[in-house]
């Protein structure tokens, strides 16, 4: 008990007594009767009405008590003459790679406070593959990438050149500043700069790798997900923001390591608080185990003789930024503002230098603490466990860095500090040799090498590792999906509910069926897929323990242990993240899985374009279908619903292949070919469809669009006359083609112009595909030139007229193409709600504009006179001051 509770207690001989009590329990039942002891006092008290106390934190001490570590097995000095040859080589690559220009950049810091996380991790617990299980995962932070490539270089695994290289990537010799999967497809599992998108993925890894276990597609055995993450990155709502479904769903195969230096990139992380404890309370408050590894083992013994508790209540009352000062400002400054503040503690520490006070370490940076720590987390059963290791940021760099507010910035050391840090952790290279910053790697035959490569056998090999091959899926052919090929006879369907149908195709399918995993926020409702409830089930980690209300119905709620789709709640980032983890199960768990993500196109790459992104990186295979699509579509819900630009977010990201389709059949044909793409062929692309809510018949598929459909552009019909002299071409994609098709009737009957209309099923695609070919002319000057398939198909045979509920830019991309006039309709400005008739007219995209624009284009290169198309807009109606609705 402190002196502090020892002063505010009104009956210190009752309280002894109870605390007696505990400790007899602990010391003759143990803590796990203890701890059953406390849970029910604790719900009486709440019984009773008795206000709890708001925190659930634990005073700041190390969670494991020294008697119970378990003890670090290895050479813990031959481990420490490796990891300083490690952080030696870290330094030296990013500062080499600052002297050949200073806006490379790069981190060194924040390896040098997480050195010995990492090296722990390496030594004795991250795990390659083995004849028994799939490698391990680790999200590495990507800041401290510097002392992966270190450690890589040792093991011979990265040569002098790529390291020279560092930062410099675009001649093939160099290494990626950060892990990226896209550049070194071999190496690196998972792209985790971005802050926050590391833990979010982890907890998803880790979740999906138990959704895939229940369901019997693979034996996880006890492979872990390890994520490393900084104690100022958890301000990104997405590091914490899934936590409880870790929690949730006793996620034991999880473990965060957070490196609490306590500095963010400008300064303290809590300056006036405590990161610590802020960080326990969350995450016991979602149900994970909690290690504190916060102090050394040479703060032991002082621990040891704090009978009163004065140690731990100084270390509860200082705020981060006073531990910061400490550790910045030397010994003396510690022994007078940390320990002088109570006489028993400046006692406590009267025989001990100043030196002596400085190197008393934090748990972060002593080898026997974290191992136990880690021991214990790979040990833990029903629960995630995080790991809240404080360390000092520029660990071992001195004035130069070391808990500096500018160590965040800091590239390199000045001449002082670089010979101090060589010597600190015994480098052996001289004065002389110190001013080039040589590598430094032992003889292969040398104790070091051969501990180092000792540790790594008994782990299943080299670490990180990216496996890059798989199997490849026998997908189904086109004519599996005759049904959507073929038209609905009169019937009106939406193309979700097309593509709803040929999902089904794909779950029912003997080879693949298994492996397919409809992913939904929480609208499968919405997109028509309650029929697959009943017949796939809902993956739950517990089951179903209950009887749903819906029970007698066909379609009723059904969860199950084995269920294949996954319902994230309404939480896009957590739906994205676990199609993600599918995405990527090809090369993480050598098991190719198609997942299907549908939700509201709005809230897809709006949303979580930061996770799009990372897709790209890690080379994801799978469809994402942004659902009820278009500005003038969803009509009824109004400006935050209405998506016009998805399709301009996708097309930012080079493997992402995206399309509008309007026809059943089109839908099919894309499906089919993204699966023989993604899982026949292997390529590394996944594919973002837009569907609509909007409902009329479709078509049988016209022979020979197979190939069109997939370029992205075909003609879908034509209304010729040979008397006809006037020609225009009609571009339209998704719901709007059809109000293309009738205008192009209107142009027919009313003002006897001839048109071909196109499908356009992607503009991205054909844009990719024209770009590529105007840079193979452009290279090539003496060869015949390539014409792009928009040239192909449009040879100049009139003006051209793009209609789509997209903004204008989506159509305008291939105007290069486009020999001649070329008038794009688009849904530029915010959404509203109103009818459909209504929006198209509002944003200038219905039969009718389209029909101006046509007479308009017709009469700009003088095929007909002005006055038609005066006469056209009087015709229908339209407004010729109507206020444009990119201002509205």
């Amino acid at each position: 008990m402190t002196e502090q509770h020892i002063l505010e207690d009104i009956d210190p001989i009752e309280t002894k007594e109870w605390i007696d009590a505990l400790e007899s329990v602990l010391r003759e039942e143990g803590s796990d009767r203890a701890q059953y002891i406390l849970n029910r006092l604790t719900n009486e008290a709440a019984i009773a009405g008795t206000s709890m106390p708001s925190s659930i934190t634990t005073p700041y001490r190390n969670t494991i008590a020294p008697e119970n570590q378990k003890p670090l097995p290895g050479d813990v000095f031959m481990e420490r003459r490796i990891r300083s040859i490690i952080r030696w080589n870290a330094l030296a690559m990013v500062m080499k790679a600052n002297r050949v220009d200073s806006t490379l950049g790069g981190h060194i810091t924040s390896f040098s406070s997480a050195a010995t996380l990492y090296d722990i991790g390496f030594n004795h617990f991250f795990r390659g593959t083995s004849e028994k299980q799939e490698a391990d995962m680790v999200f590495f932070q990507g800041h401290i990438s510097p002392g992966i490539y270190a450690r890589s270089y040792i093991e011979g695994r990265l040569t002098d050149e790529q390291l020279d290289n560092f930062r410099r990537e675009v001649d093939g010799k160099g290494i990626s500043s950060y892990p990226h999967p896209w550049l070194m497809p071999d190496y690196w599992q998972f792209p985790t700069v971005s802050m926050g998108l590391g833990p979010l993925q982890a907890i998803y890894q880790a979740h999906v790798m138990k959704y895939q276990h229940s369901r019997g597609l693979i034996d996880q055995g006890d492979r872990k997900v390890w994520a490393f993450l900084g104690d100022g990155e958890c301000d990104e709502p997405e590091s914490l923001g899934a936590i409880a479904l870790a929690g949730r769903e006793n996620l034991d195969n999880l473990i965060f390591v957070i490196n609490c230096n306590l500095q963010r990139l400008d300064g303290p992380v809590r300056g006036n608080s405590k990161i610590v404890q802020e960080l326990e309370g969350v995450f016991r408050g979602a149900g994970w185990n909690v290690i504190k590894c916060l102090w050394g083992r040479h703060w032991d013994p002082l621990f040891e003789k704090d009978h009163k508790g004065l140690l731990v209540k100084r270390m509860n009352e200082v705020c981060d930024g006073e531990l910061q000062n400490y550790k910045a400002n030397g010994g003396a400054y510690t022994r007078e503002h940390f320990f002088g503040k109570y006489p028993e503690l400046l006692e406590m520490v009267k025989d001990m230098t100043d030196d002596e006070i400085m190197n008393l370490n934090r748990g972060g940076h002593d080898p026997y603490k974290v191992y136990a720590a880690y021991a214990e987390a790979t040990s833990h059963k029903g629960q995630p466990t995080v790991i809240l290791a404080q360390t000092v940021k520029g660990y071992g760099m001195f004035k130069a860095a070391e808990a500096q507010n500018t160590a965040h910035q800091t590239k390199k050391l000045d001449e002082e500090s670089l010979a101090q840090f060589r010597d600190k952790f015994g480098i052996p290279i001289s004065d002389e040799e110190l001013k080039d910053l040589p590598y430094y790697r032992p003889a292969e035959d040398s104790p070091e090498m051969q501990y180092l490569r000792a540790r790594r056998k008994e782990l299943h090999g080299d670490f990180p590792v990216r496996r890059r091959d798989c199997e490849a899926l026998e997908v189904p052919s086109l004519e599996a999906f005759k049904a959507q090929i073929a038209g609905t006879n009169g019937r009106e369907i939406s193309t979700t509910m097309a593509f709803v149908r040929a999902l089904n195709v794909m779950v029912k399918d003997k080879k693949i069926g298994k492996r397919v995993v409809p992913i939904v926020a929480d609208e499968a409702r919405t997109f028509g897929m309650e029929g697959m409830f009943r017949q796939l089930g809902i993956y739950s980690s517990e089951g179903q323990r209950y009887t749903p209300h819906d029970h007698t119905q066909v379609m009723y709620y059904k969860e199950s242990a084995d269920g294949q789709i996954l319902q994230e709640g309404i939480n896009e980032p957590g739906a994205f993240s676990a199609w993600l983890a599918l995405a990527t199960s090809y090369s993480n768990s050598n098991l190719p899985m198609i997942p299907v993500y549908i939700y509201y196109s709005m809230f897809g790459f709006q949303r979580v374009g930061d996770l799009a992104w990372a897709a790209g990186d890690s080379q994801a295979r799978g469809f994402l279908i942004g659902a009820t699509a278009g500005r003038t579509t969803l009509n009824g819900e109004g400006l935050q619903h209405e998506d016009g630009h998805s399709h301009i977010l996708a097309g930012t990201i080079p493997n992402c292949v995206s399309y509008d389709p309007t026809y059943s059949y089109e839908v099919a044909v894309i499906v089919q070919d993204g699966l023989r793409r993604m899982y026949q062929e292997k390529e590394s692309v996944f594919y973002y469809l837009t569907v609509m809510n909007e409902n009329y018949t479709h078509e049988d598929m016209p022979e020979g669009v197979e190939e069109g459909i997939i370029k992205g552009m075909y003609k879908l019909k034509s209304h010729q006359k040979k008397t006809n002299k006037k020609q225009v071409q009609l571009l339209g994609s998704g719901v709007i083609l059809r109000e293309v098709e009738a205008a192009a009737e209107i142009l027919f009957n009313d003002f006897g112009i001839n048109s071909d209309i196109w499908s356009v099923t992607s503009f991205n695609e054909l844009r990719r595909e024209g770009l590529d070919a105007s840079r193979w002319n452009m290279l090539h000057p003496l060869e015949k030139p390539r014409l792009s398939h928009v040239e192909t198909c449009l040879d100049g045979k009139g003006p051209v007229i793009a209609s789509t509920d997209h903004i204008k830019l989506f159509a305008d991309q291939i105007r290069p193409f486009v020999k001649g006039t070329y008038n794009v309709l688009g849904t530029d400005g915010f959404g509203r709600s109103d009818t459909r008739a209504q929006l198209r007219h509002f944003f200038e995209v219905n039969r009718y504009w389209v029909v101006v624009s046509a007479l308009s284009a017709l009469a700009k290169d003088g095929e007909i006179d002005a006055s038609v198309v005066s006469e056209a807009i009087a015709k229908f109606g339209l407004d010729p001051e109507k206020p444009n609705p990119v201002t509205c």
